[in-house]
């Protein structure tokens, strides 16, 4: 039996990007992006939920996100759902979802940080397929 591990989302950054290099040289960014859904309650008033999650990017493709994203940012998200546990500066245990980018699309321009809405007519300014998420630096072309 096959099985899917795949998240799309389409939302604004949070917070600027955070960079860093691993020890082999590997650059991995992380940030996070807000979803927010809209319905009507049981009273028939309209409410807003917004949903927060945390997206890892690795290789060029994080040096863009580095580069061209920043707080406010529209965004699309492809990747998938990783699951890990870390101890904090305490030594407790703690756990951590996350969506490890492997398609990624800039939905409005550099600087733009409006979240009234996305500029569709702008065209994306970063798709990578999934072999640049590996870990590893290949030379794409974009």
């Amino acid at each position: 039996m096959a099985s899917v591990n795949k998240a799309i989302l389409i939302g604004n950054l949070g917070r600027d990007p955070e960079m860093r290099y691993t020890q082999n040289g590997t650059a991995v960014t992380k940030f996070s992006i807000a979803t927010t859904e809209k319905f009507k309650d049981k009273g028939g008033e309209w409410q807003e939920r917004t949903t927060w999650h945390n997206i890892v990017t690795w290789g060029r493709q994080a040096e863009v996100a580095k580069e061209y994203l920043s707080k406010g940012s529209p965004v699309y998200i492809e990747g998938r759902i990783d699951n890990r546990s870390y101890e904090d500066k305490d030594g407790n245990k703690r756990y951590i979802s996350e969506v490890v980018a492997q398609r990624m699309q800039f939905l409005g321009r550099k600087g733009d940080t409006t979240s009234s809405g996305f500029d569709q007519s702008a065209p994306p300014e970063a798709d990578f397929p999934e072999a640049a998420t590996s870990g590893e630096d290949d030379d794409l072309p974009f």
